[in-house]
């Protein structure tokens, strides 16, 4: 049965719900007076579920794994490029290597296939990251850019500046405005500020690179490049609990490209094109919000913090199964009822209970 859907928030994660609802066959309205405009504007478009994960993400490994099999069919029913050559981790100097020894035993002990490259055979693939002293590959990971599948979205998913009238009755609300929530559910995600950098170079990397310079975490993107055109990196990202709106800050600025230029040289000759902030959308958990809040018609697709684009395809299914499903079986993982108010009007976390 078809159901009417308003879905408020037109980031990369409320667009692909709306799709996915569409293709579906149900009649969906998507509101959000600046679509594409917040968290999906800024970010790298890493699909790099296991170069990304640390200790005590299992979750977020097997949603980041199911979800990047998604991939392929999601973009090529957009028409967006999918890049797939894996990502690179690199170390600069031993501390920096430990870093990516401790992230290769930490993928061997979840069963992901790594390579483990000494300095020559880095330079062997990548000649301009001469500087390293080793690193590690991971295939099978990719990348895409999170501004054209937005667009893509866009020109299938109509979005409005304003609620629909008062004729229109949803039957469902899926609420996916990212680092910002309506009441009640607003101390449920946090902003946490994100700082990144595009450059035009005419020397990019291959692939993703993901690197430790002296210790301080820096990420390479390379975009694929228009006719014409010369290639962009992008460069992130910084990560800082704050108070107020996001903004630039020097010292982000500065530490981003210190530590890219270590680890990528060519880039002292790049241009410098732009600096973009914006609010990561955190949970306590560190893991999303995906399914039914408990209140009659209402879902969340949100606090999916750093893996926004990764897990869009993912969310899309999760939500629109749970909306068709009479007795949705929702990952308890991700289930926004784990989050309960106890007796002093604080939050805890529990399994989901339904």
């Amino acid at each position: 049965m078809a159901l009417r859907v308003t879905v408020r928030g037109a980031g990369i994660i409320g667009l692909a719900v709306a799709d996915e609802l569409v293709q579906r066959g149900h009649d969906v309205r998507v509101v959000d007076p600046a679509p594409a405009q917040g968290a999906s504007y800024a970010a790298a478009g890493m699909l790099a579920p296991a170069a990304e994960v640390w200790h005590g993400e299992d979750d977020v490994l097997r949603l980041g794994l199911a979800s990047l099999a998604l991939w392929p069919d999601f973009a090529r029913r957009l028409g967006v490029p999918l890049e797939t050559g894996g990502t690179l981790l690199v170390g600069v100097d031993a501390g920096d290597l430990q870093q990516v020894d401790r992230q290769v035993e930490l993928l061997t002990r979840h069963g992901v296939a790594t390579e483990t490259w000494d300095r020559r055979e880095v330079v062997e693939h990548e000649p301009s990251l001469a500087r390293v002293g080793g690193g590690a590959w991971v295939p099978g990971e990719g990348r895409v850019d999170p501004r054209r599948v937005c667009a893509a979205l866009l020109d299938r998913v109509p979005v409005q500046a304003t609620e629909p009238p008062e004729s229109w009755r949803p039957d469902v609300t899926v609420i996916a405005t990212g680092s910002v929530l309506p009441d009640p559910h607003c101390h449920l995600v946090r902003g946490v500020r994100g700082e990144i950098l595009r450059l035009r170079t005419d020397d990019p990397p291959t692939r993703t690179v993901r690197g430790w310079v002296a210790g301080e975490p820096v990420y390479l993107v390379p975009r694929t490049p228009e006719q014409g055109v010369s290639a962009e990196v992008v460069v992130g990202a910084t990560s800082e609990e704050h108070d107020g709106a996001p903004v630039v800050t020097a010292g982000g600025v500065l530490r981003l490209l210190a530590a890219a230029r270590v680890l990528w040289p060519a880039l002292d000759r790049a241009e410098l094109v732009e600096t973009t902030v914006r609010d990561r959308p955190s949970t306590i958990d560190g893991l999303p919000l995906i399914g039914w809040t408990g209140r009659p018609g209402e879902m969340l697709a949100a606090g999916h913090y750093r893996h926004g684009v990764l897990l869009a395809p993912l969310t899309a299914q999760v939500i629109a199964d749970a909306l068709e499903s009479d007795h949705p079986d929702i990952d308890p993982a991700v289930d926004p009822r784990r989050f309960i108010s106890d007796d002093s009007g604080g939050v805890h976390v529990t399994h989901a209970q339904r």
